[in-house]
C-alpha cells in the first residue's frame, strides 16, 4: 500500500519539530535561555557612507557559534525615484534657506544632495537597484557573562568599521525567529541600500592569495586558484612552519627554496638531518658537514665585519654577547659571577691579539681560537674551574669542531650546513656557532636572502640559543633577510618564552598536518576555528593552512615532476631514481 507524499510530511512535521526544538525556553527582555544555552539577537541600524568589499568577513569568520540573517527586500524603482525626488526637493529647499539667511554652508546637506542626485541618475539608467536591508545576528554562550563579553566583542568589530548595532530589546523572540532558516523577517528593521553596498555583504567570500609577483606556493583548496605570493612584500619576510613528522614540511620548504633561487634570491640553511644535501648538490650549492672529524671548520671567535654606517664598538659588543651565550651553552649552568668572568675573559682574549674596536682595521687581524680563551681563563682569578670544564672542547673528545680556524668557502648562492653527524648534545652548540657565523655574513653584505633553520626546537631547548633566534627574528628585516623556522615539536617551541615572539615576528605561517596531542596548543596560538582545527588533523601530506599577513587559505603544496625529483625524501621514489640512474 502506497503512502501519499503530502500525508507523510504532515504527519511527521511535529515529530521533526520536537526533535530539533530545545527542551525549554526562557524569554527575557535582553536575551533568551534555550535549554542550557543563552542567546542574544542584535540588529544593524546604522552604516557608514561607504562600505568596502568584504567588510562583513571579520564577523562571518569569527570562531564563535552564531546565526546571521540578511534580508534583502527589493524596492520598486518607480517608487524609489518618487521618494528620492521628494527628498531632493526638501534638501534643496534647506540649502536655499540657509543661503538666503547668510548662514555658514552645511557640508552634511551638500554631500547628501550629491549622493541622492548620483543615486537618482544610476536608478534612472538601470545601473543600480534599491533595496531595504535587514541584518540580524544571534550569538550564543554558556552563561550570561560570556554572552555579554561576546556581545562587546561583536560591537567592537562593527564599530571599528563605523557600523553600529543594537540589541532587539523586548523583541528577542522575534529576533531569534528571524535568524532561523525560515525566511521570515519578524523584526522588519531595515535600512535603504543600493546594489553596490548590498553586494559588499555577500557572505560566501573566498580568500585569494594571488599576486603579480612572487612564487607559487600551492593551490587554494577552496577555489582551486594558485597561491602566488612574495614573502618580501609583507612587513617582514619571516615565516614559521609547524607540522608533525612526515607531513611534508621539509618538502614544502625545499620547494620554496628552489623557486626563490630561480628568482635570484640567495639561501642559507641549517640542516640537522642532511635533508638538504641533494638539493644543494643539484643546484650547484655548497654543503658543509660540521662534525668532530669534518674538514669544514668554523671558528666561533672569528672577528665580525663591520657594515657601512655601523659603529664598530656596537658590533664588537654584540659579538661578545653572542660568544658569551655560546660558552654558556658549552659549559651548562653558570652563576652570574661566572658569566661576568666569561665576559671579561673573552674581551681579554681579543686584547691579547691587539683586537679592540678602537684599533684601526681590527677586522683584518688574525682571530684567536677557543684554546686561547681557555689560556686566558686559566690565568684569571676564579677562572680555573671554568677553564677545566672547557677543556673537552679544546683538547678532549669534542675538540674537532670548535677549536680550528674557519676554512669554509661562502661564495655561493645556496649554502647549507649539516650537523647530523654530531652527537645529540653537541648539535645545539654547532647550530649556535653556524647561526652566529651566518649572522655576521648577513650583516657584512646586505642583499635579499632567505635563512632556513630546520628542527628549530633544538635551539629553543636552551635559553641562550632561543634568545639569539628571537633576536634574529626581530632584526633580520633590517638586513633584507627572511628567516624560516621549521619544527615538529610545537609544544617545546611554544614552551620557551622566546617561541611566541618568534611567531609574532613572522608574517607568514604554514601549518600542515598536526598530531592530536599538540592540536589544542596550535588552535589557541593561531586562533583557529573548529573546522580549521579538523582540517589540520585530517590533512593529507602537503595539505594545511597558509597564513600571509591577515589572510589565510587552505593550501595544497604541489611540485612539478622535475622539482619533485630534486626535493623528494620518499624512500620509494629515491630507490626508483637510483635504479634509473644505474640503468
Amino acid at each position: 500500500m502506497g503512502i501519499e507524499s503530502g500525508q507523510f510530511n504532515k504527519k511527521d512535521e511535529k515529530g521533526v519539530q520536537n526533535i530539533i526544538a530545545p527542551a525549554g525556553m526562557e524569554v527575557e527582555p535582553g536575551y533568551l535561555k534555550l535549554g542550557d544555552k543563552f542567546a542574544k539577537t542584535v540588529f544593524i541600524f546604522n552604516y557608514p557612507r561607504y562600505l568596502s568589499s568584504g567588510w562583513f568577513n571579520s564577523i562571518i569568520n569569527m570562531p564563535e557559534l552564531m546565526d546571521i540573517s540578511i534580508f534583502v527586500h527589493p524596492v520598486d524603482t518607480v517608487l524609489a525615484l518618487r521618494n528620492l525626488r521628494r527628498k531632493t526637493a526638501q534638501i534643496e529647499a534647506q540649502l536655499m534657506e540657509r543661503q538666503e539667511k547668510g548662514l555658514v554652508r552645511d557640508p552634511v546637506l551638500e554631500i547628501a544632495h550629491q549622493d541622492i542626485e548620483s543615486l537618482r541618475d544610476q536608478l534612472q539608467q538601470a545601473q543600480e537597484k534599491l533595496f531595504n536591508i535587514g541584518v540580524y545576528l544571534t550569538f550564543y554562550a554558556d552563561n550570561l557573562d560570556a554572552l555579554e563579553k561576546l556581545g562587546e566583542k561583536i560591537n567592537s568589530i562593527f564599530e571599528s568599521q563605523l557600523v553600529y548595532v543594537k540589541p532587539a530589546m523586548f523583541q528577542q523572540l522575534d529576533g531569534f525567529a528571524s535568524t532561523l532558516p525560515l525566511n521570515i523577517d519578524k523584526l522588519l528593521i531595515n535600512s535603504p541600500m543600493n546594489s553596490g553596498p548590498v553586494s559588499s555583504m555577500f557572505p560566501f567570500v573566498s580568500v585569494d592569495l594571488t599576486s603579480d609577483e612572487g612564487i607559487l606556493y600551492g593551490i587554494n583548496r577552496h577555489n582551486n586558484t594558485l597561491v602566488i605570493f612574495d614573502r618580501f612584500s609583507l612587513e617582514n619576510a619571516n615565516s614559521v612552519v609547524f607540522a608533525k613528522s612526515g607531513s611534508g614540511k621539509s618538502y614544502a620548504c625545499k620547494l620554496e627554496i628552489l623557486r626563490y633561487l630561480m628568482m635570484g634570491i640567495d639561501v642559507l640553511i641549517i640542516d640537522p638531518e642532511n635533508e638538504y644535501q641533494k638539493l644543494a648538490e643539484s643546484v650547484g650549492g655548497s654543503f658543509f658537514k660540521i662534525s668532530l672529524t669534518s674538514e669544514s671548520q668554523i671558528n666561533p671567535f672569528d672577528i665580525p665585519i663591520v657594515p657601512k654606517g655601523e659603529d664598530p664598538a656596537d658590533i664588537f659588543k654584540s659579538h661578545i654577547l653572542n660568544l658569551t651565550g655560546l660558552i654558556k651553552l658549552m659549559l651548562g649552568a653558570v652563576t652570574p659571577e661566572e658569566e661576568a668572568l666569561l665576559d671579561s675573559a673573552i674581551i681579554a682574549t681579543y686584547e691579547s691579539r691587539n683586537i679592540t674596536p678602537d684599533q684601526p682595521n681590527f677586522m683584518e687581524l688574525e682571530a684567536p681560537l677557543l684554546e686561547d680563551f681557555q689560556t686566558v681563563l686559566e690565568s684569571t682569578e676564579g677562572g680555573k674551574n671554568l677553564a677545566k670544564r672547557l677543556e673537552r672542547f679544546t683538547k678532549g673528545s669534542y675538540a674537532g669542531f670548535t677549536n680550528k680556524a674557519t676554512n669554509v668557502d661562502i661564495k655561493n648562492r645556496l649554502i647549507a650546513f649539516s650537523v647530523r653527524d654530531l652527537e645529540e648534545q653537541l648539535r645545539p652548540i654547532a647550530m649556535y656557532i653556524v647561526l652566529n657565523f651566518i649572522w655576521n655574513l648577513i650583516r657584512a653584505d646586505v642583499k635579499k636572502r632567505i635563512m632556513l633553520i630546520d628542527e628549530a626546537w633544538w635551539l629553543m631547548k636552551y635559553s641562550d640559543s632561543a634568545n639569539f633566534l628571537s633576536f634574529l627574528a626581530k632584526r633580520c628585516r633590517k638586513y633584507y633577510l627572511g628567516l624560516t623556522t621549521i619544527t615538529q615539536n610545537v609544544e617545546d617551541f611554544l614552551e620557551s618564552p622566546y617561541g611566541r615572539p618568534i611567531i609574532s615576528n613572522s608574517a607568514i605561517q604554514l601549518l600542515l598536518k598536526q598530531a592530536p596531542v599538540g592540536i589544542d596548543v596550535v588552535t589557541k596560538t593561531f586562533n583557529l576555528s573548529g573546522s580549521e582545527k579538523q582540517l589540520l588533523l585530517e590533512a593529507n601530506i602537503g595539505e594545511g593552512l597558509f597564513f600571509a599577513g591577515l589572510k589565510h587559505v587552505a593550501i595544497q603544496i604541489i611540485a612539478s615532476y622535475f622539482e619533485n625529483k630534486v626535493i623528494t625524501t620518499n624512500p620509494e621514489e629515491l630507490l626508483t631514481q637510483q635504479q634509473e640512474k644505474n640503468g
